[in-house]
């Protein structure tokens, strides 16, 4: 796959460009589903929320970036319908956009929904995650993000080699300051980064480069 591991979706036109660059084509000859999955697990998501993001509401959205079509992929109902059903609804997708809320959740919901398993022959599928939906493809959140079961284990999925400390110095959140993401980093073994949310992370077949307009930091431990 395809990463452009995002904090706060396509906020800018660096972003976008590296985006139009995974694809290979215009966003409007292109075809996406959405996952809204982790806002489930993140306890200040609710209806409401899921539904701004699923309309396209709200800056950095990935809906509403001009797709030629978008359709909903809910992780939660896939075990409950047969794989002949969905699978090619994935494979015929240029990309998959996944919304943010609670990493640990959704990569629950990506094993549970086998989803996960059919991720390594997505070879040319775009992934663009946002918060929650970038960070699960690293091998760990850190306890500071465990909102689902605190108590709980902080890996994910692992198909990066680094971490990732999103919404670096969100206006508002004390939790978020450089500091914050210096002491996490101290936690986390190997490479990690804190972004903001003009920020992302592309990855193309194992080739990193940070892109877009924001503030960010790299550690390594």
């Amino acid at each position: 796959m395809k990463l452009l591991l995002t904090s706060g979706g396509v906020t800018n036109q660096g972003i976008r460009d590296a985006l139009i660059g995974m694809l290979g084509k215009p966003i409007a000859e292109s075809d996406a589903l959405f996952i809204p999955t982790a806002q489930w697990g993140q306890p200040v998501c609710g209806p409401q929320s899921v539904w701004r993001s699923t309309a396209g509401r709200g800056d950095g959205s990935l809906v509403g970036l001009g797709w030629r079509s978008v359709g909903v992929l809910e992780l939660t109902a896939l075990p409950s319908i047969d794989d002949e059903r969905w699978v090619p609804w994935v494979r015929e997708a240029d990309v998959l956009l996944v919304d943010g809320g609670e990493a640990r959740y959704l990569a629950t919901w990506l094993q549970r929904s086998k989803l996960a398993d059919l991720l390594p022959e997505l070879t040319d599928t775009v992934w663009v995650g946002v918060s929650a939906g970038s960070m699960v493809l690293t091998p760990r959140v850190g306890g500071e993000f465990l909102d689902w079961q605190p108590d709980g284990p902080d890996d994910t999925l692992g198909l990066v080699d680094f971490s990732i400390f999103p919404h670096l110095d969100y206006p508002g959140w004390s939790g978020n300051t450089l500091e914050a993401a210096r002491r996490w980093a101290t936690r986390i073994p190997g490479r990690s980064y804190a972004i903001d949310d003009q920020t992302a992370i592309a990855v193309v077949d194992g080739d990193i480069e940070v892109v877009g307009d924001g503030r960010w930091e790299r550690f390594d431990h």
